[in-house]
C-alpha cells in the first residue's frame, strides 16, 4: 500500500496524522451541540412529567430497540476489524478484507435504519407522532397527554437525528469501499463509534429507564 501523501503544511506524517485525528475529535465534540439540548430536555421531562413519561416510554417497542442495539454494536465491531485490516493493508487481500468489512458495516447500518423505519411506522399508526393527530390509547387527562407528547417529541427528534448521522456513516463506508485507505478508515471509524455511543445513551433513556419506573 502506498504511503499517504504528505501535505505541504505538515512537517511529517506523524504531525499530519495527529492533525487529522484531532480535527475529527473536535468535529465529534461539536456534534454534542446537537444531542446535548435533547438530553437536557429529557431531564426536564423526567423531573416535571415523570408519570406521563413512563406511560409514553411503554409505547416504545423494546424488542425492536434491543435488536437495533445488537445490530449497531455488531456494526461497530465490524468497523474496528475494517480499521485493523486497512492498517495492515500491505497486500491486496488486506484491502479486499477491509472493503468487505466496510460493506458489512454499511449493511448493518442499513438494517438498523430499516428496523427503525418499521418502528416509526408502528408509532405513526398508533397516533404517537406529536401534533394535532397525537392520541395515545391510554392518554388520560390533558396534562398526561401533554407530557406524553413531549416525550415523543424528544423521541422522534433524538432518533431522527441519530438516524441522519447513521445514514452519513453508511454513505462514508460505501464511499471508502472503492479504496480503503488506513487514515480515512480510521476517521470514519471514529465517527461510526461516536454514532454507536450516542445510541447506547439513547437506548436506555428512551426504552428502559422510564418504563421500569412506571
Amino acid at each position: 500500500m502506498n504511503a499517504p501523501v504528505l501535505e505541504p503544511q505538515f512537517r511529517d506524517h506523524a504531525q499530519q496524522d495527529f492533525a487529522r485525528s484531532f480535527g475529527m475529535w473536535v468535529f465529534l465534540s461539536s456534534e454534542l451541540l446537537f444531542f446535548g439540548p435533547l438530553l437536557f430536555g429529557y431531564l426536564y421531562l423526567r423531573m416535571h412529567h415523570p408519570e406521563a413519561s413512563g406511560m409514553a416510554s411503554r409505547h416504545t417497542d423494546m424488542l425492536l430497540g434491543t435488536v437495533n442495539t445488537a445490530v449497531l454494536l455488531t456494526s461497530s465491531f465490524c468497523m474496528a476489524l475494517a480499521g485493523h485490516a486497512a492498517q495492515k493493508g500491505n497486500e491486496m487481500r488486506d484491502r479486499r478484507r477491509a472493503a468487505r468489512l466496510l460493506a458489512l458495516t454499511a449493511a448493518l447500518g442499513i438494517v438498523f435504519l430499516v428496523i427503525k423505519g418499521i418502528e416509526w411506522h408502528q408509532e405513526f399508526d398508533e397516533h404517537l407522532f406529536p401534533g394535532v393527530g397525537f392520541h395515545p390509547s391510554d392518554g388520560g387527562d390533558a396534562g398526561t397527554v401533554y407530557g406524553m407528547e413531549l416525550f415523543f417529541l424528544l423521541y422522534f427528534a433524538a432518533t431522527g437525528l441519530h438516524a441522519l448521522h447513521l445514514f452519513i456513516g453508511v454513505s462514508a463506508c460505501l464511499w471508502l469501499m472503492r479504496g480503503p485507505r488506513a487514515e480515512a478508515v480510521e476517521l470514519v471509524g471514529l465517527y461510526w463509534h461516536f454514532v454507536d455511543v450516542v445510541w447506547i445513551v439513547l437506548y436506555p433513556l428512551l426504552y428502559l429507564t422510564l418504563r421500569s419506573g412506571g
